[in-house]
């Protein structure tokens, strides 16, 4: 089926729509909830890491690099773990309507990814008031975003196409997800680690979202000495090139997966 017929951009617009204003129906403050959520999060991390733990005391604007990792783990977490469940939530719809089944999981990733867009321009806001200043490297900025896109995406077919079939998977994926919180220089720097044990904080970065925190905050905040990416931490090219060609290939393998078992879904959930 042509994914780019107009029937199907319709109802995935649709989706998008509904599954937006369905988010914070009948909260108080309503969509206000996307921006307060990650900044209350925020708010008991930079608390207990940044004040009592001294985390990150020697880096400059550590606050904006830690917030700034927290609101892309946020879009991930948010993106994979509701895509993952997506097919199954959606299974009536599966059921009635014939259309291009990638449709659910694109509309899941973009409402994360609007939620994600709507928190990095708070964190942008926050940068300049704690005195950060942009240079020319932003226009790499949405290559980043593409990136943790794809890799997000990727993800989602991946697990939601295991889900069908295996609903012990969400219980597994968010003990994996917090444990990748901790093994992610997220609320910590790399220099931590890198310090100590510099081969450790090498294969770290072998994981594409510690590199695509580390490359935003070298962006964003300019603490590139003390918060080093991973072409600055590893000499090697190949091992540098493989955080950045790890999410176009799980895109493309996540959305085969997926297109090859599309057909049995309905008759599953």
């Amino acid at each position: 089926m042509n994914f780019f017929n107009r029937k199907n951009q319709i109802l995935l617009k649709e989706l998008i729509k509904t599954d937006f204003k369905l988010r914070y129906q009948g909260s108080a403050i309503g969509y206000l909830w996307s921006i307060l959520k990650p900044l209350l999060l925020f708010l008991v991390m930079y608390v207990v890491f940044v004040r009592f733990l001294k985390f990150g005391g020697a880096i400059p604007h550590f606050a904006v690099a830690l917030l700034l990792g927290m609101t892309a783990w946020n879009f991930f977490m948010e993106a994979t773990s509701m895509g993952m469940v997506s097919i199954v939530t959606r299974g009536d719809l599966l059921r009635k309507v014939s259309f291009s089944k990638p449709i659910i999981i694109f509309s899941v990733v973009t409402n994360a990814l609007i939620n994600f867009i709507i928190t990095l321009t708070v964190v942008l806001v926050f940068a300049i008031f704690n005195g950060v200043t942009f240079g020319w490297n932003v226009v790499f900025v949405p290559l980043l975003l593409i990136e943790i896109v794809l890799l997000a995406t990727g993800l989602a077919f991946i697990l939601s196409t295991l889900f069908v079939k295996f609903r012990d998977l969400a219980p597994i994926w968010e003990v994996v997800m917090q444990a990748g919180l901790y093994a992610t220089p997220i609320i910590y720097p790399v220099t931590l680690v890198s310090d100590s044990h510099r081969q450790v904080a090498e294969w770290m970065l072998m994981n594409p979202m510690a590199q695509i925190i580390q490359d935003l905050r070298y962006i964003l905040t300019f603490s590139n000495n003390a918060n080093p990416t991973v072409w600055q931490l590893v000499h090697n090219p190949f091992m540098v090139a493989v955080p950045y060609v790890l999410p176009v290939l799980i895109f493309f393998f996540g959305f085969w997966i997926f297109n090859k078992n599309a057909n049995k879904f309905a008759e599953i959930v």
